[in-house]
């Protein structure tokens, strides 16, 4: 496994690979890797000849500067884990090789980045998408990889490869699960043992509320149930919202829409945010 901190050998490496006719993967990530990163990197080894991972914990997409002090940073861990996986190569750049200058770049979506997300977190998916944007034009992958987890994000992420024509084709891959639910996550190092066994209420919710829509309850009962659940655990719940899973419209009623709705939750345990998400079929 090769590991690169600068831009320049790594499009080099790359660059020797594609004329060799490699196909090339490409798994962004902040770090702090779990089982789930692991199955991002087995689906790109799947579809591609070269696998590469970034490791960079991008400081333009985070609205609390003290959430990115705390954010988890295990590197040495991580690179044990990729090359366990089987990854060929690690980005894994300085802040200065990122952006070398501030960046005055912002970039807006729409409603995509206006809704949930956008709402509590302004200017995250600006900072997401420049970041992206980079690694995109560095590594030229022919495929890329993100979890179903951050499913706002990929959905900005396909208007990004859309509306800017990247030669690439995205992969959402579906979100792991710990054996009680709990999404993966790298923020859930963070959670001591009080605060883990509170966090399986966004998996819990999500299966409460989903069941009540099926049995035809409408969404508005859905969302009392999520709010008790929450309020029974003392836990924060910042939303819990039904979409539309192609354009992120905010549903009144399943019926509202001949996409697959997906449904979306957003929380504190303690000060760690957790997020979730579950589609309705």
């Amino acid at each position: 496994m090769e590991i690169f901190k600068e831009i320049h050998p790594l499009k080099t490496f790359l660059t020797d690979k594609r004329t060799q006719g490699s196909l090339i993967g490409l798994v962004p990530t902040m770090g702090a890797l779990h089982r789930g990163h692991v199955s991002l990197v087995q689906a790109s080894r799947k579809q591609n000849d070269v696998t590469v991972c970034s490791i960079y914990i991008n400081p333009t997409q985070f609205n609390n500067p003290d959430d990115l002090l705390k954010y988890p940073r295990t590197l040495e861990e991580d690179l044990g884990m990729l090359k366990k996986a089987g990854c060929d190569a690690v980005f894994y750049p300085e802040n200065t090789e990122m952006y070398p200058e501030k960046s005055v770049l912002r970039m807006d979506f729409g409603l995509l980045d206006k809704v949930m997300e956008g709402q509590y977190r302004p200017g995250h998916f600006s900072g997401v998408a420049l970041v992206v944007c980079k690694f995109f034009n560095v590594v030229q992958p022919d495929h890329a990889y993100f979890g179903q987890k951050d499913f706002q994000q990929f959905a900005i992420i396909q208007k990004l490869v859309d509306e800017l024509k990247f030669g690439l084709t995205l992969h959402r891959v579906e979100t792991l699960r710990e054996p009680d639910g709990l999404a993966m996550s790298s923020r859930n190092l963070r959670l001591d043992a009080i605060e883990r066994e509170k966090a399986i209420v966004f998996y819990q919710s999500l299966l409460k509320a989903k069941n009540a829509i099926a049995e035809g309850h409408p969404i508005s009962i859905a969302k009392k149930i999520v709010e008790e659940e929450f309020q029974k655990r003392s836990v924060k719940l910042e939303y819990f919202e039904v979409a539309d899973s192609k354009n992120l419209n905010l549903l009144e009623s399943v019926n509202d829409t001949k996409n697959r709705p997906i449904m979306c939750i957003a929380g504190y345990v303690g000060e760690i945010r957790l997020i979730d998400n579950m589609f309705l079929d």
